[in-house]
């Protein structure tokens, strides 16, 4: 039987251990996506990629520029936000050096924040509250928080006054009030200002806490600090004007006490002071007699019903003994039966309940690690999937990055997928742009003859876009038809209807003309082509190329297919494309 236990208890511990051993290769994952995350915003910041604005810094004889991107700065601080609405590539920001805003930046892309030391803190705090960076705001006021302690507390309170954080403010409070009988003298509480005291009173006063005879000597000590300032008087009137300020002081801060809360011990203490108001000590002279006959009565009362109690609980104790005592005999012995009868029967029971429970946790447990590895294995294969897909638009949008024509991913996948040709799609680049290398049919040939494999893409003033595809490619001639069976036209945008982006093969007579009084030109028809000047154009869709559906070469319908109309459409772009 114990080997039995033992063999199931190390199969629940083996099961356990995979299980925990599967929960931290998830969390390794998870923190590996994280990291890579973190990288991805770090090499964004520190690289030169797609950064569309500037911010100058230090000084405005010789400022540093900062180049970063314009998306992330709104999108993760409301300053930035308001400031960069307004249609500008940089801002000047010269309160601020070059190691504050990078510091500040890092934050901003990817959460990376530096802390040196306390004046590092208390700067970062000012520029988290200028930014309007609320989270980080928060986190350097926890951090601030957590630095405070008996040798700082003064300065980083004093330095507060700037900040205004309340979480500061109470932290600085709390160690005043801890090691105010050590500090009461100290030059630095002396500084505190009149508006300091009063938020100190407030606080001791929420927290319940007794103002003891040495705060108020510190008051009085304070107010005659304060009245060193009366200069330039006659003696007399100085001490008269020094002595009508202090009662107003300490009378303002008088307002503020609850008399609850001056400690009682302290009362005839307290009477050196002439300044507080006979009405308040009379006061706290009857609270103090008050209390002390309510607590005389109070002890008396307490003293007479404990004497009660106590005989009362003797009388219980001598009856409860002697009951115990014969019921005790009694039960004894029926309970030492019934113990050894029910023992034997209990053994038995759950030595069987204990293995067939064993048994059935073990394969609830087998079956439930199975499921979950099933699970975690679903799981992490469709987030590889995911990944790769984003991985995939990623780099097919890096194809057409300096395109002003194909800027939706749609477009990129249905060209890569009607060219049908990964050595071309992966190598072509961008060799014509009518707005670069203008609009001129010699300047296309020019860069665009003999080359083979050509893509051409076109967008109107009207917001068509279109064109063709050719793998013999055009030549340096003065008018020459050329077959290639792999040509074909496309139309990528068409708002007519619910037109969709459509490819048209090659179906009869020539597939593209070359000639240098023409621009791009495809068709024996032609289905469609440029002037001279590259604009405008005509189509005569369906010549040389199929036809969607249910329309008729030369109809109407067929010239405007690609365009918008035959020959009324203004040519916005062309770009062209080769290896």
């Amino acid at each position: 039987m114990d080997n039995n236990n033992n063999n199931n208890n190390n199969q629940i511990e083996n099961a356990n251990q995979n299980e925990n051993q599967i929960e931290n290769e998830m969390k390794n994952l998870e923190k590996k996506v994280t990291k890579n995350l973190i990288k991805n915003y770090s090499n964004l910041l520190n690289g030169n990629s797609f950064k569309d604005f500037s911010i100058f810094v230090e000084n405005k004889s010789n400022p540093f520029e900062i180049k970063v991107h314009k998306s992330i700065l709104s999108s993760r601080s409301p300053f930035f936000n308001e400031s960069l609405r307004q249609e500008s590539l940089s801002i000047s920001l010269n309160q601020f050096n070059k190691k504050e805003m990078e510091s500040i930046l890092s934050y901003i892309y990817y959460g990376n924040i530096s802390f040196e030391n306390q004046e590092n803190l208390i700067q970062l705090m000012e520029i988290s509250i200028y930014f309007k960076l609320n989270l980080l705001k928060e986190i350097i006021q926890k951090k601030i928080s957590n630095s405070i302690n008996y040798s700082n507390f003064f300065q980083f309170l004093f330095q507060n006054r700037n900040l205004n954080s309340n979480e500061i403010e109470i932290k600085c409070f709390e160690l005043i009030n801890k090691n105010f009988s050590q500090i009461q003298n100290n030059e630095n509480l002396f500084n505190l200002t009149k508006e300091e005291i009063i938020k100190f009173i407030q606080f001791k006063q929420e927290k319940k806490e007794i103002f003891q005879f040495d705060f108020f000597q510190f008051l009085n000590n304070w107010i005659e600090k304060r009245n060193q300032r009366l200069k330039g008087k006659k003696e007399k009137e100085k001490e008269k004007e020094k002595g009508i300020e202090k009662k107003r002081l300490f009378h303002s801060f008088f307002s503020l006490f609850d008399k609850d809360l001056i400690s009682k011990q302290d009362f005839d203490k307290l009477k050196q002071f002439d300044f507080f108001p006979k009405s308040f000590l009379v006061d706290i002279q009857n609270k103090v007699i008050q209390d002390n006959q309510k607590e005389i009565e109070n002890k008396e009362k307490e003293i007479e019903d404990k004497e009660k109690e106590n005989q009362q609980m003797k009388i219980e104790i001598e009856n409860k003994e002697k009951e115990i005592e014969e019921k005790w005999k009694k039960e004894v012995e029926d309970k030492n039966k019934e113990i050894e009868d029910k023992w034997k029967k209990e053994v038995e029971d759950k030595n069987k309940e204990i293995e067939e429970k064993w048994k059935k946790e073990i394969e609830d447990k087998n079956k439930e690690i199975e499921d979950k590895n099933k699970e975690i294995e679903d799981k992490w294969k469709k987030e590889v999937e995911e990944l790769k897909s984003k991985f995939e638009l990623m780099e097919l949008q890096k194809i057409f990055s300096d395109s002003e024509i194909v800027k939706d991913i749609e477009y990129v996948k249905k060209l890569q997928e009607w060219i049908n040709d990964n050595d071309f799609f992966s190598k072509m680049k961008k060799g014509f742009s009518a707005k670069r290398d203008g609009f001129n049919s010699q300047n296309w040939h020019k860069a665009v003859d003999g080359k083979g494999k050509t893509l051409v893409i076109i967008k109107t003033k009207q917001n068509f876009i279109f064109g063709g595809f050719t793998q013999v490619g055009f030549k340096h001639s003065s008018g020459e038809y050329i077959n290639d069976s792999n040509a074909f036209i496309f139309s990528l945008r068409n708002d007519k209807g619910d037109r969709i982006p459509t490819k048209f093969t090659y179906k009869q007579n020539y597939a593209i003309f070359s000639s240098l009084s023409f621009g791009p030109n495809f068709g024996g028809g032609h289905d469609f082509y440029l002037y001279s000047n590259l604009q405008p154009g005509r189509s005569d869709f369906g010549y040389s190329y199929n036809l969607p559906n249910g329309i008729t070469y030369e109809s109407n319908e067929a010239k405007s297919y690609l365009a918008g109309s035959y020959d009324k459409w203004v040519v916005d772009e062309v770009e062209s494309y080769f290896i």
